[in-house]
């Protein structure tokens, strides 16, 4: 079993519902780990900034941010092990879904699935392992009835 929780720091009508997040979240969790708890939190553009600067050191906001736990396993005593949090900008995904001629839904599917991968593991920053992943995304997505992102221009 996969305990998702949802935070949210904007409006519920700048967001999916909840229960579309942790749908999507679940699509990649299931096929790649048992029971295990995580966070997704959609913030605005002043707290994603906040973060992209603090931890990317990058200025600006970004579409989605993976926070892993990487506590030592043997200190966790809980039922469901902490994978981390996924952390996803309103605002940036619509300007983005808009930009890109998609629609919003959609984006907002990759970016659950992006970010939940990069929680278990998963980097774009060599060929190949983007490649790795960009498939497992198109898969998920496709399966959840999403066009490929990846051949609307998106990266």
């Amino acid at each position: 079993m996969h305990l998702i929780t949802v935070q949210r720091a904007v409006p519920k009508n700048e967001m999916p519902t909840a229960a579309q997040l942790k749908q999507w979240a679940q699509e990649v969790l299931k096929r790649k780990t048992p029971d295990i708890e995580m966070t997704i939190r959609v913030v605005d553009t002043q707290e994603m900034t906040e973060l992209n600067t603090h931890y990317r050191h990058k200025a600006g906001p970004t579409n989605v941010l993976s926070f892993p736990y990487d506590m030592s396993t043997d200190l966790i005593e809980d039922e469901f092990p902490l994978l981390g949090d996924i952390v996803i900008c309103a605002a940036v995904v619509h300007q983005e879904a808009q930009e890109q001629n998609k629609p919003t839904t959609a984006h907002w599917a990759h970016m659950v699935i992006h970010g939940t991968l990069h929680l278990l593991g998963y980097d774009h920053e060599i060929p190949a392992d983007a490649d790795k992943m960009e498939s497992i995304e198109i898969t998920i997505l496709k399966e959840l009835g999403f066009p490929n992102p990846y051949q609307q221009g998106e990266k």
